[in-house]
């Protein structure tokens, strides 16, 4: 353990997890970002943690009818409620991605 402090323990800690989770899988990038999104709205994720995925989601050059596909597919196994939230949710951090962009 190190014993340098850090003023962002948890990002830091998600963001080595996530680095570990993508040196580790042979999915390649694309696919990755898929089955995460599926993954966030299986679990009802809130839209920090679509826009902490939006970068790695944009190299992979996830598209929007990818993400609207996935989900479709999710959809009969997540029920519509979970859906429409991962829709929103979605539909929020691009928004805030655009407004941070726009700011700098």
């Amino acid at each position: 353990m190190t014993d340098e402090t850090s003023d962002t323990p948890v990002l830091d800690t998600l963001a080595a997890i996530s680095l570990i989770s993508v040196e580790q899988c042979g999915l390649d990038t694309n696919t990755l970002m898929l089955v995460r999104l599926a993954a966030l709205a299986a679990v009802d994720a809130g839209p920090a943690s679509y826009l902490a995925n939006l970068g790695a989601a944009v190299a992979g050059e996830v598209t929007l009818e990818q993400a609207q596909d996935v989900l479709v597919a999710v959809a009969p196994i997540i029920g519509t409620a979970r859906t429409l939230s991962a829709a929103l949710s979605v539909a929020e951090a691009l928004g805030l991605a655009i407004a941070a962009s726009e700011s700098d």
